[in-house]
């Protein structure tokens, strides 16, 4: 069966969109709802933050399962098994009596995750090499346009039909991505007995610079440390800089979170391209550069405004460094592992995602908000020394092979 990768590409493009806009539209809500829900005021902070991390650690742990499952039935399998299952737990979080019961749904919703890494190791492995660059970015603006426009939906939606029915509507969302998967994306996969596979040792065996792999993998955390650090504080430190005289603090910070999406949607499928002609180690390095210009003057700024342009400036960094790392991975990856070498890369995502708020909000309550920003840009900075060392004599080339 002949695929055709790029309308799969496309398909797995709204895919990765709607289940972005459904993890990223509960969220601004959750700490109310915890409320709704009996939650003792002294204790709403604490059931917030555990409601939200226990997703990302709950979907790291399970990652490598996930992964070894789909390099034996299939990644449109697996992409189907994450949408459908996750259509069950959003939905049912409409139902739950009590905040325990929340927590629940939320760990088992990060336990059936993974729609887009396995969408990416699908794309990685029908895209021809040569133009993974390319691919791996544009289905990444899914996910990060979901991510982007799925609060300030969310927040409309509450307002006009309630919380506990935006839940519903989020379990709707995920219902049609589990359809256009099922009848509209195309696989040529043929499941694999587990004596006949090759064991996870094996396929690292088969990696030609483990120590690299292993850096993309360190590299992935500290990404997502240095992009989900800045989130627990951001409305707060954007509150303290307007000494009070911006009335609509809340559409304010709202647009200043959201502006690094903008830049980063409309710049990673040109930086992926343009990582297909130029190596994309380059744009990874040149991507962690501009993240640690962006990073250091934002704990200096005196307004919003200034806040607002270096997060819009920082979005062009975000949209060159997932991709490069997703498309330096496939490069070095054997067909026959790729999607857990990727679930591996997930996990390291998924601890970013729960070190990452950890971080900001420990340095904020130790020292303050703009110390936030000095910490993120030294975990970057560590980020770009150790890329250096790893891809030092692979940066004067393209290295279309690594």
């Amino acid at each position: 069966m002949k695929i055709k990768w790029r309308e799969n590409l496309y398909i797995a493009w709204i895919g990765c969109f709607l289940t972005g806009a459904s993890m990223s539209l509960v969220l601004p809500f959750i700490p109310i709802y915890i409320e709704q829900l009996g939650a003792l005021k002294s204790q709403v902070n604490l059931f917030s933050g555990l409601a939200i991390s226990v997703t990302a650690l709950a979907a790291a742990l399970v990652a490598p399962i996930w992964g070894n499952l789909a390099d034996r039935k299939g990644r449109k399998v697996m992409m189907i098994r994450a949408a459908a299952g996750m259509t069950i737990t959003m939905g049912s979080l409409a139902f739950v009596p009590n905040v325990y019961w929340l927590i629940i749904m939320r760990f088992l919703n990060g336990i059936l995750s993974g729609y887009i890494p396995n969408a990416t190791a699908m794309i990685a492995s029908q895209a021809p090499r040569e133009k993974s660059g390319w691919a791996l970015g544009t289905l990444s603006t899914g996910a990060v346009a979901g991510s982007l426009i799925g609060p300030s939906i969310g927040g409309l939606l509450a307002e006009l039909f309630g919380i506990r029915n935006v839940f519903i509507i989020t379990g709707a969302l995920l219902l049609i991505t589990t359809i256009l998967t099922i009848f509209l994306v195309k696989e040529d996969f043929t499941p694999i007995e587990r004596k006949d596979m090759l064991s996870t040792k094996e396929v690292f065996s088969k990696i030609s610079n483990p120590s690299l792999l292993i850096g993309l993998f360190i590299t992935a955390m500290i990404i997502q440390i240095g992009v989900s650090s800045i989130s627990p504080i951001l409305t707060l430190y954007i509150r303290e800089l307007s000494n009070g005289q911006v009335k609509n603090i809340l559409f304010v910070s709202g647009f200043i979170v959201s502006i690094s999406g903008v830049s980063a949607v409309f710049s990673s499928p040109l930086l992926g391209k343009l990582g297909d002609r130029i190596g994309n180690q380059k744009v990874l390095m040149w991507g962690l550069v501009l993240s640690f210009i962006c990073l250091v003057p934002m704990a200096f700024v005196k307004t919003p405004f200034q806040l607002g342009f270096l997060r819009f400036l920082m979005g062009f960094s975000t949209g060159a460094l997932m991709p490069s790392v997703n498309t330096l991975i496939n490069k070095m990856t054997p067909p026959e592992g790729v999607s857990r070498v990727y679930s591996y890369n997930q996990m390291c995502t998924n601890f970013g995602q729960v070190l990452g708020p950890l971080i900001g909000s420990a340095v904020a309550g130790f020292l303050d908000y703009s110390s936030v920003f000095i910490v993120t840009s030294l975990f970057v900075a560590c980020n770009i020394l150790l890329n250096y060392i790893l891809l030092r004599g692979k940066l004067s080339g393209n290295a279309t092979k690594m």
